[in-house]
C-alpha cells in the first residue's frame, strides 16, 4: 500500500510540491466533491489514506464511511458515479477538492447536491 509522508511544519506544507495530506486525529481528512463543468458544489464526504490513495489511482472517487467504518466508491451501489477529473488540496493539506463529472444525483436522497437547504435562524428552506 502506498504511504503519503507526513505533513511538513509552519509554511513548508503550504508551499511544497509534494502530496503530503495533512490527517486529522481519525485518520481522515474533508472531501468536497463539485461538478466539473458548473462548479456547484456536490457533498462533503470524508477520505482516510487509502481512499486518496484509490480515487487517485482509479479516477473513482473512493470515500471512507465512518457509519460503516469501511471503504466506499461513489455510485457503485446507486448508479450516481463521480468521475475525477481533478484532485485538488488546500494551502495545509488538510482538506481536498474532487471535480467531478457527476452520473445521476450526488447526494443519497437522489437529489444533484446534498446542500438543498437554506439556514435561516431557527429554519430550513428548501431550495428544490
Amino acid at each position: 500500500m502506498t504511504r503519503f509522508p507526513p505533513p511538513l511544519t509552519g509554511s513548508a506544507q503550504d508551499e511544497t510540491s509534494e502530496l503530503r495530506p495533512n490527517f486529522d486525529a481519525s485518520g481522515l481528512i474533508a472531501a468536497i466533491a463539485q461538478d466539473a463543468e458548473t462548479g456547484e458544489v456536490l457533498m462533503l464526504a470524508w477520505m482516510n489514506s487509502e481512499a486518496l490513495r484509490l480515487t487517485l489511482e482509479t479516477k473513482r472517487a473512493t470515500y471512507w464511511s465512518r457509519s460503516r467504518g469501511a471503504l466506499w466508491v461513489k455510485g457503485e451501489m446507486s448508479g450516481h458515479v463521480q468521475e475525477v477529473v481533478e484532485v485538488r488540496v488546500d494551502c495545509d493539506q488538510d482538506a481536498v477538492l474532487l471535480k467531478v463529472l457527476q452520473t445521476g444525483g450526488a447526494c443519497h436522497t437522489g437529489r444533484d447536491s446534498c446542500f438543498y437547504r437554506i439556514a435561516d435562524p431557527g429554519k430550513l428552506t428548501f431550495e428544490d
